[in-house]
Order: structure tokens, then sequence, then C-alpha cells
């Protein structure tokens, strides 16, 4: 855990108390074979999700979009259950290598930061933890 996160007390027991929630998403299939590593790194996440305190038990993976492009939200099923969890208020920490990676367009980007600030979820990458409030 990055100490400064510890210090501003970002992630709080409150947020513990709902699940954090890993997005793991590559654009095709192809580059899920040309850059391996980024999924797995994406998938890593799940120990950073652990180090900021949530059991493994607590830490929920979506990847129902690896191979799917982000042209067309529609097309992203993964995306539609990350928004439903967040919305149904069991979220307290959604993940992602780069935290654009769910939402490509500027539009579904800000629906997923007031959602998250809605219902009291932080985001965080490899680098922060951020708070949408």
């Amino acid at each position: 855990m990055l100490l400064r996160e510890h210090e501003d007390g970002k992630v709080q027991g409150r947020h513990r108390d709902h699940l954090a929630v890993v997005y793991v998403r590559q654009s095709s299939r192809q580059q899920m074979l040309d850059h391996g590593e980024s999924t797995r790194l994406q998938y890593g996440l799940v120990e950073r999700a652990v180090a900021l305190g949530w059991p493994a038990s607590r830490v929920m993976v979506i990847d129902e979009d690896l191979g799917r492009s982000a042209a067309n939200a529609a097309e992203r099923p993964g995306v539609a259950r990350l928004v439903t969890e967040i919305t149904m208020g069991h979220v307290g920490l959604v993940l992602g290598l780069e935290m654009s990676r769910p939402a490509r367009a500027g539009h579904d980007w800000h629906q997923l930061v007031e959602l998250c600030s809605l219902s009291g979820a932080l985001l965080a990458d490899a680098d922060g933890v951020y708070d949408p409030n």
C-alpha cells in the first residue's frame, strides 16, 4: 500500500464493507496474444485490493470484456455489470490498470466517476487511490 493512501485515510472501513471490483479488458483477441503482460497486470490488481485491506474473497473480477472493442459500450457486458454493481451500492473500490479502461468515451468516464461519487466508491489504479468526491 502506498503510504500516502494510508495517511490520507481515503480507504476506510465503510469502503471495505463493500466489494473491491477489478475491471479487466483488452480491446481484441490479438492484443490479448500480443500483450499478455497487460492482462497479467490487470489480474494482478486483485493483490492491490488485498494490500488495501480487502479479503481476497471480497474482490470481484469483471473480465467479460476481454477481447472486446471499446467502440460501443452497449457491446461490453463487463461495463454494464460494473455499473450495475456500483448502482446497487455493492462496490467500495473500483480498480483498473488505467482508470480510463472501463470508459473510453468521455461520457462513459464521467458517468463512472459520477456513479462512484454518488455511491461513495473509490477508484484506484497502480499509482494511487482516488476519491471522486
